[in-house]
């Protein structure tokens, strides 16, 4: 199965509510939706995300699932949850990959998740 019949797209939130500009503590919500668009069922066993700050600093977080589940999504099926980030600058990016496993032939594979901007909105005064 390619990666290609899994579709991610990602909606970012800054979260000024949990935020601190004094405490250079900039918080973000993401909601992940990942589209299964494979006749098969396939499970999501793992994660890998790189966040990149914006003076450069990289963290990288791996782990089984997904907020502490491995989903199994069906065809035509989609699985959505929301996590969040935590920089230290205003403006970062994350990226990564899912793994996982086509139930069907027993297969894993990855899913690239392209790069995305978490980002202050402009504050007028």
């Amino acid at each position: 199965m390619s990666g290609l019949a899994i579709e991610v797209s990602v909606a970012p939130v800054y979260r000024d509510d949990e935020s601190s500009d004094g405490e250079s503590r900039y918080v973000f919500s993401y909601t992940v939706s990942v589209h299964n668009k494979s006749p098969h069922s396939v499970q999501l066993m793992a994660r890998y995300w790189k966040i990149t700050q914006g003076g450069g600093e990289c963290q990288e977080v791996r782990g089984k699932g997904v907020v502490g589940q491995q989903p199994l999504i069906g065809p035509g099926q989609s699985f959505r949850y929301t996590s969040r980030a935590v920089l230290q600058t205003p403006v970062g990016v994350m990226e990564g990959a899912y793994t996982l496993l086509d139930t069907s032939t027993q297969r894993v594979f990855e899913v690239v998740i392209t790069p995305f901007r978490l980002a202050v909105p402009l504050q007028l005064h």
